[in-house]
């Protein structure tokens, strides 16, 4: 990636859905096919050219001081922005504003396995400032179709739906942090300030892959995906 960025990874959550994962240890901690969230989240990140990547930390902290420490060991720098009580995406972002200097810089929630493209993000963004990236909805359950005489036609497992969700990665101009609050979620906050601006916009990733790791069932499916070599 040509454009010089930072990025920022919010890395506070709690995981209570997690549980028992997150009894001792923080969510973006918990090990997806061998691997924590965090490390394939670097990882990801150092493949599209970024170095320098920033890690809103709060619950269990030292934890992750602990595991990643400096990020040299995976190619990469890492500072902490330290949240003493819940801030909000939002929140976080503005807490952790000392240390990008960049124009540009990507934010995405620690909870998601994904390949985009954040290039893409950069490119869409035109005269606004902000994109955000989208993915197709799945239904979480298996549908069946039936006919007018009530016969099942088919079965369909977690059907693509006409929804687009938020994929919790977003690149930002710098500017937009003096739009932010110091504690509240984006999705609630600057988010809809700029939707009424007309500047932000929206890539839509039909051909990537995202996952958001929010239950033990979704952490034995991407490691599954992981092993069968599905996803990279």
């Amino acid at each position: 990636m040509e454009q010089d960025m930072k990025a920022l990874i919010l890395a506070g959550g709690f995981g209570k859905r997690l549980m028992p994962l997150t009894i001792d240890q923080p969510k973006p901690l918990v090990e997806i096919g061998g691997k924590p969230i965090l490390v394939r989240q670097i990882e990801w990140l150092r493949g599209q050219g970024i170095s320098d990547i920033i890690l809103a930390v709060g619950h269990l902290r030292t934890k992750v001081f602990e595991k990643l420490g400096d990020g040299s060991k995976y190619g990469v720098r890492l500072f902490y922005s330290v949240e003493e009580e819940p801030l909000g995406t939002e929140g976080a972002i503005k807490n952790a504003s000392k240390y990008i200097d960049t124009d540009l810089f990507v934010v995405t929630n620690g909870d998601v396995i994904t390949d985009i493209d954040v290039s893409a993000l950069v490119k869409g963004m035109g005269d606004g400032l902000a994109t955000i990236a989208l993915v197709p909805m799945r239904s979480p359950y298996g549908i069946v179709e039936v006919d007018e005489n009530g016969y099942v036609k088919s079965f369909k497992e977690k059907p693509l739906l006409e929804y687009m969700i938020n994929a919790g990665v977003y690149v930002m101009k710098r500017k937009t942090i003096d739009m932010m609050a110091d504690k509240g979620d984006i999705e609630k906050g600057v988010f809809p300030k700029l939707a009424r601006e007309g500047k932000i916009r929206a890539v839509i990733y039909n051909n990537s892959f995202w996952r958001s790791i929010d239950t033990v069932k979704d952490v034995e499916e991407v490691s599954a995906m992981l092993a069968a070599k599905q996803v990279n």
